[in-house]
């Protein structure tokens, strides 16, 4: 080993290991040119020394804040993306006076669900795809609810050169259906129904593992309650170990 990273670190891992992001959103900061070293710029391999300040959007790093996990109903329009460029970004509407990182996404055309935490460790084994936590989301779609469709929905559905895992889809009405994933496939509801003739016109995700939107007013945000966030500690307890993210983009 070079001896001059004897005593230094990964700058991914240096930003990851504070709890303020996954590694790989670390990498899409430093890519961002939001990251810096002794007020140099950075990029992808740098290194941290004892002694050097890592700062990001101009603040410095600090030890591993209090953890914070907040759920927010998002409205349609609102990106989810820490990038501050995106004017309309999840980070300056909610305007949380800690840093904080949205787990998962919702497109910017879907509303309802997410989850916003400053705790990386989390975020990792929330997304990660083996882990089969349930997501449960309500459709409207211009042409009718038939019950074909909804046995294919559940059946699985050609997405992206894979079929979708099998799925608990309900109609509720005649134009809307409830529909609960383990999965995360980039845009994968409105895809699915795509492939079966049928247009999404609205898309609301509703819960998230054991925490359910309720009463919380879109645009609105609250943080989880002690008991709500052991029940996904638990959950979360036997993670798998798999490195591949879900992107959830429905």
């Amino acid at each position: 080993m070079d001896k001059s990273n004897e005593n230094s670190i990964s700058l991914n891992k240096y930003i990851s290991q504070t709890g303020i992001c996954s590694r790989r959103d670390a990498d899409a900061m430093i890519e961002q040119g939001r990251v810096s070293i002794n007020g140099e710029a950075t990029k992808k391999g740098n290194r941290v020394f004892e002694g050097d300040v890592v700062k990001i959007d101009g603040k410095p790093i600090l030890e591993k804040p209090e953890a914070i996990y907040i759920a927010f109903n998002k409205p349609l329009g609102v990106v989810c993306t820490t990038d501050l460029k995106e004017p309309d970004n999840i980070i300056d509407y909610i305007d949380h006076p800690e840093r904080l990182f949205p787990v998962g996404r919702l497109d910017k055309f879907s509303q309802g669900l997410i989850f916003l935490t400053n705790d990386g460790d989390i975020v990792n084994k929330i997304l990660r795809a083996g882990n089969n936590h349930e997501k449960e989301y309500v459709v409207s779609t211009r042409e009718p609810v038939s019950d074909k469709f909804v046995k294919q929905m559940a059946s699985g559905v050609p997405v992206l050169n894979t079929i979708t895992k099998k799925c608990r889809v309900t109609k509720m009405s005649e134009h809307t259906f409830k529909i609960t994933l383990t999965q995360g496939i980039n845009r994968q509801i409105r895809r699915m129904c795509e492939h079966l003739g049928v247009h999404v016109t609205h898309l609301m995700r509703t819960r998230i593992m054991n925490i359910e939107i309720a009463k919380l007013k879109s645009g609105h945000w609250r943080e989880l309650t002690d008991e709500e966030i052991q029940l996904i500690n638990k959950a979360i307890a036997n993670s798998s170990k798999t490195e591949e993210a879900s992107r959830d983009n429905s």
